[in-house]
């Protein structure tokens, strides 16, 4: 069992991956992004989980939106800020989704489901273009990344209950690895490691920051 990270940007920085590339500008328009994953072919992502698990609780499949906003030929990453009282994640950057219902189809379904109810993302405006690698978080979720390209214009409409905050971040920074820093922490015994990507007053870290790494990793194959 390996404790919970607080306060994860007081962790200090470990290293920062500016030796890696950045994805090409031509690599990220959305006519690009939908080539890709239609030719995804095989690979492995740099990760696979957070490590070991927090407490012994039964895994759950979890399915997140990954909703890449078309700007004509640049996009961004719509991400959202969980609100403080929430069970699990309190607080942290996160994509739009949640647990896999009886009643979701697959966790495409999951995923479309969640983000119109957490930001009122409707379904005419989102195309789903493919699913990155599962993740599985230190809370014992098994989560499927759905990735779709989103076509504005959209009024977000926040769940108050679980949404505090939904901002965009443009996914020409979130695929050059010099705004990846890794934090090392010692906690209950275990060392665990986890990247961050900063951004103004948003910490994006843990579960997102690593599947958004998959993706760079992803796209950065030819």
């Amino acid at each position: 069992m390996v404790a919970r990270i607080l306060h994860a940007e007081a962790i200090p920085v470990a290293g920062v991956d500016s030796h890696l590339p950045p994805v090409p500008r031509s690599r990220l328009t959305p006519a690009a992004l939908r080539a890709r994953f239609a030719a995804a072919g095989d690979w492995q992502p740099e990760f696979a989980g957070d490590g070991r698990l927090v407490a012994d609780r039964p895994s759950a499949a979890a399915a997140v939106l990954v909703p890449i906003v078309a700007h004509g030929d640049a996009a961004s990453v719509l991400l959202t800020r969980r609100t403080d009282h929430l069970r699990d994640h309190a607080g942290q950057v996160s994509f739009p989704g949640g647990r896999v219902e009886p009643d979701d189809a697959d966790a495409v379904a999951t995923a479309l489901r969640e983000a119109e109810e957490e930001v009122g993302l409707v379904r005419d405006r989102v195309e789903v273009i493919g699913c990155l690698p599962t993740y599985t978080t230190v809370t014992h979720f098994v989560v499927t990344p759905v990735v779709a390209i989103v076509t504005p214009p959209f009024e977000p409409r926040l769940d108050p209950f679980e949404v505090a905050a939904a901002f965009e971040v443009p996914l020409e920074f979130l695929m050059d690895p010099a705004n990846h820093r890794r934090h090392v922490v010692e906690a209950a015994g275990a060392s665990r490691q986890f990247l961050s990507m900063p951004w103004g007053e948003h910490f994006i870290w843990g579960a997102t920051a690593a599947m958004l790494r998959n993706l760079y990793r992803f796209l950065s194959r030819a």
